[in-house]
């Protein structure tokens, strides 16, 4: 079994790397690592290769586990051209290469739910549109034939979902509730705050999520009002901080910086 992404000392600094070549890729994880990270998040659709060999120097190049993701977006952030069965084989790639697990996201195995919700307003965290939810049956068999085939390589699934809206708590909670039926080993949420109102449910939503769901979980809001939950709510609970070293035209810029959020976390310990 490699080494856990889900038994980390929470909250655990990950590492955002997206970059183009091999050595920009190892630099970065080496920036990252020396910095303060725990672990890194590999942004494969990013790399111009990633055939098993070049995945094996990537993630061999440093002593942290490696969260291997396609999210199907190039360093520039245009479409990567993966059709679904070569993104799902360049996560069995990674893993056969020594990535300690993979994010596999809500809508793996059907495309049109990345961008609008798809299936029967039956449930709590089906309302206003969410993006990457499925609830067809089908392809939740096939998404934990993934999971299973992924821990058979004694690898890890985060399983991700980004709703793109504001959801109140118990839209969430019952979310991650449902998620976590397909036996992921962290769950990844990423709603959205317009206001302050939405971003203190989403504290009050990762207080409930720590108390009512047994898989560790990451859960933020984006948008304006958003960015304090990517700090506060690991605090609170939430298992990882998604961060950059050094940023560039390619980056995240809503992530935070490294540096800084590892002092704030050790700050914040101390004080609890």
């Amino acid at each position: 079994m490699k080494r856990s992404l889900a038994g980390l000392q929470a909250p655990v600094l990950a590492g955002v790397v997206r970059e183009r070549t091999e050595k920009a890729a190892v630099a970065e994880m080496k920036n990252c690592m020396y910095d303060g990270a725990g672990m890194i998040d590999l942004h494969m659709s990013c790399l111009e290769k990633t055939d098993t060999e070049t995945l094996r120097s990537i993630i061999g190049a440093s002593g942290l586990p490696v969260l291997a993701l396609n999210y199907n977006k190039k360093f520039d952030w245009s479409d990567a051209g993966y059709s679904e069965d070569e993104r799902i084989a360049s996560f069995l790639r990674a893993v056969d290469a020594g990535a300690a697990g993979i994010d596999m996201q809500g809508y793996t195995f059907h495309v049109p739910s990345k961008n609008v919700f798809c299936g029967e307003d039956k449930f709590s965290f089906t309302k206003g549109n969410p993006k990457e939810v499925v609830t067809d049956e089908a392809i939740i068999a096939k998404q934990c034939e993934l999971i299973e085939r992924v821990h058979e390589k004694g690898a890890e699934v985060l399983l991700s979902c980004h709703p793109g809206i504001p959801m109140t708590c118990e839209q969430v909670v019952d979310l991650a509730l449902f998620l976590e039926k397909r036996n992921p080993d962290i769950i990844k949420i990423v709603t959205a705050a317009t206001n302050e109102d939405e971003l203190l449910e989403s504290f009050k939503t990762m207080m409930t999520l720590k108390k009512e769901v047994k898989t560790p979980v990451s859960y933020h809001a984006n948008g304006k009002a958003g960015a304090l939950s990517r700090i506060i709510n690991p605090i609170l609970g939430g298992h990882m901080i998604f961060c950059v070293d050094h940023f560039n035209e390619g980056s995240t810029m809503e992530q935070l910086d490294l540096r800084t959020a590892k002092m704030a976390v050790e700050s914040m310990k101390k004080l609890l």
